[in-house]
């Protein structure tokens, strides 16, 4: 997983740089890599620095920047989360089984590697502005497009193509928000916009409670609704210029002679040097998307279908998993910048666990308290997953390889709901006075649940690690290796001279990266 510098430009060893030119585990054997991943768990140990004083440090355009992503990625989760919310409507009004409706989801699921792909590579050629734009305009119609569906063959088909558009999104998000932000701030503003997913799930379970079965239309308000916010984020994101890692990472390309050679030359370097951990994180993600969608996606239906919680009790205890989910972000976001990226994901699996037989086993309201607690820690481990990716990943496909790794994920996770229903369904416990089919979906979500924290466990624990890692590119040694020292130096200098005025004390002052080459 190690980077190496083969250029003529660039330095003979990682001796003649700053060290954060180079991985820490750059040039170690598989042994000796091996042998240092349990003592590389040890936290620093040390102090935690006031998040108070971490917001200050974030600039008016870094937060502008960061609000947009944010609630560019709240309305990806809104839009997804809506046909969980209306599984039993949608099959009511297809005539078909709760598990054809899943499919829905699942095809969402595969289709969104596709986006990842074309919209990643995109972001990181042309710019994060007009892929972002351009995913949203899509968002408009593919939601409007599922609210006018009649039959079950177009609403798979929107579906699937939905989730084209989705897949493009979250890359693009994650670098947009992250990566000119002072590296201090990084876990604590990572654990926030991953919570963007908690908060459209929130959002989407109030707006179904609200817009659901209150009109003669049924379901499709809620998606004709989903349609609206993206025109909101299309003119929020055309008043805002590129970030300023892209602006360094282009004027890097136009320094070396030609754009496009340079761009294809970084993806040969970044491809030669970085499979193995590409692999790494899409197996990785693979792990996070089956903790997240098999904890979440079938979940109203156990309320509803096996414990008979009213729609109000069902509304109610998902915005307090919800609210759980948020803080445990947000929180274990802010303490990985502390202890280590590894060592917090590690100890929320641990503790998702433990809450899994209650979470899964209790049938009354005091459920809540255990989804509370169980997403705080699924989506706490979740929360170091933006800054993790962006750290770990080649600095010119930053888009492509965060957003892919993820979609890559979930591509492999994508029938989590369909098998939980399916095996769910083996396992029938008396039906209702109605006559309605009830579902022991609780055993199977816990054994499953179950499999999936020990695989995460396993795979962060044998992973690697960046936590701290500049951004820009004097610290990108495939940058340097595909366009040269010099004009990597130039560039670096040039950009921090003409921004000098704007930030008052130069880069450092904004960035948190250096404003002088090592």
């Amino acid at each position: 997983m190690a980077t190496h510098v083969a250029n003529q430009d660039a330095p003979a060893s990682a001796g003649d740089f700053d060290p954060n030119f180079y991985p820490p585990y750059h040039g170690m054997s598989v042994g000796r890599y091996l042998a240092t991943r349990i003592s590389s768990l040890k936290p620093p140990m040390g102090r935690a620095p006031n998040p108070i004083r971490l917001l200050r440090m974030v600039t008016a355009r870094q937060w502008s920047f960061f609000g947009v992503a944010f609630f560019a990625w709240t309305w990806d989760a809104f839009d997804f989360f809506t046909v969980s919310l209306t599984v039993r409507d949608l099959a009511e009004t297809f005539d078909k089984t709760n598990t054809d409706i899943t499919w829905g989801i699942t095809l969402v699921l595969m289709f969104r590697s596709v986006g990842s792909i074309l919209f990643g590579i995109a972001a990181d050629r042309y710019g994060r502005k007009w892929p972002f734009i351009v995913n949203n305009i899509l968002f408009i119609a593919l939601e409007l497009g599922t609210g006018f569906c009649n039959t079950y063959g177009q609403f798979l088909a929107c579906r699937a193509l939905f989730g084209v558009a989705m897949g493009g999104l979250y890359g693009n998000a994650a670098a947009t928000a992250l990566e000119d932000l002072p590296s201090e701030t990084r876990g604590l503003m990572s654990g926030i916009l991953q919570q963007g997913y908690a908060f459209g799930y929130l959002l989407a379970t109030a707006f179904a409670r609200g817009l659901v079965d209150t009109t003669s239309h049924g379901w499709r308000p809620l998606f004709w609704f989903g349609a609206c916010p993206p025109v909101i984020f299309i003119l929020w994101r055309l008043t805002l210029p590129e970030t300023e890692m892209y602006e360094q990472q282009r004027e890097l390309r136009r320094a070396s002679g030609n754009v496009g050679k340079t761009f294809l030359e970084e993806g040969k370097v970044a491809l030669k040097h970085h499979w193995l951990l590409l692999t790494y994180l899409v197996l990785l993600m693979a792990g996070f998307n089956f903790m997240s969608h098999g904890s979440q996606d079938l979940y109203p239906t156990l309320l509803e279908n096996q414990f008979n919680f009213t729609a109000n009790q069902v509304t109610v205890t998902q915005v307090v998993a919800n609210l759980g989910a948020m803080t445990g972000g947000a929180a274990v976001g802010f303490y990985s910048q502390v202890v280590g990226r590894r060592f917090s994901i590690i100890v929320m699996c641990v503790v998702g666990g433990a809450l899994l037989y209650p979470y899964t086993f209790v049938s009354n309201e005091r459920i809540i308290a255990a989804a509370f607690f169980e997403q705080f820690c699924v989506q706490g481990a979740w929360g170091v997953i933006p800054v993790h990716l962006m750290e770990l990943s080649p600095g010119a496909f930053r888009t492509f390889v965060v957003g892919t790794s993820y979609q890559l994920g979930n591509l492999v996770s994508s029938a989590s709901s369909t098998i939980e229903a399916t095996i769910g369904e083996r396992f029938p416990l008396p039906p209702t006075e109605r006559g309605v089919r009830r579902y022991d979906y609780g055993t199977v979500i816990c054994i499953f649940m179950g499999c999936v924290y020990a695989y995460v466990i396993l795979l962060t624990l044998l992973g690697p690690e960046y936590r701290g890692r500049d951004m820009d590119v004097a610290h990108d040694a495939d940058a340097v290796e595909a366009a040269g020292r010099r004009n990597a130096d130039k560039v670096v200098s040039d950009y921090a001279h003409e921004h000098e005025h704007e930030h008052g004390n130069g880069p450092d002052a904004e960035k948190g990266t250096a404003s002088h080459l090592p």
